[in-house]
């Protein structure tokens, strides 16, 4: 009798850690700009950022408008299913577009591998241009980030409150 509760006890702690939000260990407010394509979505809300997970969420009237949730392996956006990194870049941004770019622009990292990268005091800036693939300019300076491809015609933009 004493196995079995202790089996249940274990399996109910087990199941239960399995659903467990993330650690966030930054979180920021944040003017956030997401233009495709697609979609676009533009409003004050929060960054959450844990180890092997970033969490954006736009407001509007005090409502989440967006949730966008990346990990090691896929994107969730609130509108759509959640897909790989790399079906994301297809569906959404560009199919030319490393996996990692999503996670590196909401981090404020280099992209690319940082390639063309231009280091400044305050950050750094990359400019980098495959002929009519893309054109893509991208800073990070101070407390803000700002991608922008003009011939894929994305935006974004996060500046940190």
């Amino acid at each position: 009798m004493k196995i079995m509760n202790i089996f249940w006890i274990v399996s109910a702690c087990f199941a239960l850690s399995a659903c467990t939000q993330p650690q966030y260990m930054k979180q920021n407010s944040a003017f956030i700009l997401f233009k495709t394509p697609t979609f676009k979505y533009a409003d004050m809300g929060f960054i959450y950022e844990a180890k092997d997970e970033i969490k954006v969420e736009i407001y509007s009237n005090a409502q989440v408008l967006m949730t966008l949730k990346i990990t090691e392996s896929s994107v969730c956006l609130s509108l759509l299913e959640c897909m790989s990194k790399e079906g994301f870049n297809n569906k959404i941004l560009s199919s030319l577009y490393p996996r990692e770019i999503l996670t590196n622009i909401f981090r404020g990292k280099a992209i690319f591998n940082g390639k063309n990268i231009l280091k400044k005091r305050n950050g750094f800036t990359q400019t980098l241009v495959k002929t009519d693939k893309y054109n893509i300019h991208y800073s990070v300076l101070n407390n803000q980030i700002i991608f922008h491809d003009t011939i894929n015609e994305i935006l974004i933009k996060v500046i940190k409150s």
